[in-house]
């Protein structure tokens, strides 16, 4: 017996009783009247761009995603993850009627990754019907045969992970870590409070997408559940996700709730504090996890000083950090109950938004001392500095040429 690829993967577009129908609209059209469907609505059978009527996405074929990406060329690959390869690629006006020219970054399933159908269906159900700022605008998605692919708007920043975690790059500024976090934040309590609340289960640095203002969208939707409804305290499922993210609840009984994507999000929070990665391997053992090694110290403000990331070179407001450490601490609670809503988390960042980015390091300027007119005492006084055997370190941060104050400093 012949095994296909149709009989292994369920079909998108395909109705258990075929009909005559008039030819397909590349566009899934808009309805009067439109019901957020969840993932558990779609049995399959149905036509998935008749479930999705009402959304405004559009339907491409693989060929039009081959020239939109060169043919998915090596040159437009921008990275890979568990769904599978993701390609930069470009909408000319001329393509579809009604589709605008633009960027896009098209995702490729791979069919040996870790990730399937089932995950691609559930990305093109959630990111077809939600609509946010925060939120990564799904364009359109491709259903043909084997292939499953999506084609999003271009986020030219990239991801978090890479902008904070990259070598040889500039350091992000205090002030714009607390808008992506703050924008991250809207992202998911939009989704918690939405009619039929949402759990994105998956939130982590590598899943927040920048655009060139730095403004975070939630991305990669394959792993989101639909929240508890009626009486309902939780969802049971099998334990997903990413190692250092996950709350400890959630991998103890696989019962997921909203507190659980709190507690990833203050996990985020602190690498955006600290610098590190939420795990660490290559550091010693009580510090290769990061919450467990950095929540005690977060409301202690000389032991959070210790911890801040160093190439913040100290620009950012004392009290703006400490205010974030609060957050952070809360969200990371092992009492789900203890966490705030994100809701309540959006309004503390929000205040924190205006804060500058303020030295908190003390810099002294010495003047440099005319050895010819040097007077005998200060020269007696140099001496014994000199000969003491008693040599304190300096308290005080020394400006270098990389220094971002070095310039500043020398045009006051």
């Amino acid at each position: 017996m012949k095994i296909t690829w149709e009989s292994l993967v369920p079909s998108c577009c395909i109705s258990e009783n075929p009909k005559p129908k008039p030819k397909q609209s590349k566009l899934v059209t808009k309805q009067s009247s439109f019901h957020r469907i969840s993932v558990s609505d779609f049995s399959g059978s149905e036509d998935l761009s008749i479930s999705l009527a009402g959304s405004n996405l559009h339907i491409f074929s693989v060929q039009e995603l081959k020239v939109i990406t060169q043919n998915f060329s090596s040159s437009n690959f921008l990275g890979e993850g568990g769904f599978g390869p993701v390609h930069k690629g470009f909408i000319d006006d001329k393509l579809r009627p009604g589709l605008q020219a633009q960027p896009v970054a098209v995702k490729l399933l791979d069919l040996d990754g870790t990730q399937g159908h089932r995950e691609w269906l559930t990305e093109v159900i959630f990111l077809g019907q939600l609509r946010h700022p925060h939120l990564v605008k799904l364009i359109g998605y491709c259903c043909e045969e084997e292939h499953r692919l999506l084609a999003y708007e271009y986020m030219p920043r990239g991801s978090l992970e890479n902008q904070l975690f990259r070598r040889y790059s500039v350091s992000l500024p205090w002030s714009t870590r607390m808008k992506i976090a703050l924008g991250a934040a809207k992202g998911l309590a939009f989704l918690h409070e939405a009619e039929k609340p949402v759990i994105y289960r998956d939130f982590k640095a590598s899943n927040i997408l920048l655009d060139s203002e730095y403004n975070a969208k939630l991305s990669d939707f394959g792993l989101a559940k639909d929240g508890p409804e009626g009486d309902d305290t939780h969802v049971s499922t099998r334990v997903m996700g990413t190692q250092g993210y996950a709350a400890p609840e959630y991998l103890m009984t696989g019962h997921l709730t909203a507190a659980s994507d709190v507690y990833s999000f203050g996990v985020v929070l602190l690498e955006l504090l600290t610098g590190r990665r939420s795990v660490d391997k290559s550091r010693p053992n009580r510090e290769q996890n990061l919450a467990d090694w950095a929540r005690p110290q977060l409301k202690d403000a000389r032991k959070l000083g210790r911890i801040i990331d160093p190439r913040l070179e100290g620009l950012y407001s004392e009290e703006g950090v400490q205010k974030a450490a609060l957050v952070a601490y809360q969200c990371l609670s092992h009492r789900p109950k203890a966490r705030p809503d994100m809701s309540t988390v959006v309004k503390t960042l929000e205040t924190l938004k205006d804060y500058k980015d303020i030295s908190t390091m003390t810099f002294v300027y010495i003047a440099p001392v005319d050895q010819h007119k040097q007077s005998p005492q200060k020269e007696l006084v140099n001496k014994r500095n000199t000969n003491s055997h008693h040599h304190t370190k300096s308290p005080h941060k020394r400006l270098t040429p990389n220094s971002p104050l070095h310039n500043d400093f020398h045009r006051a």
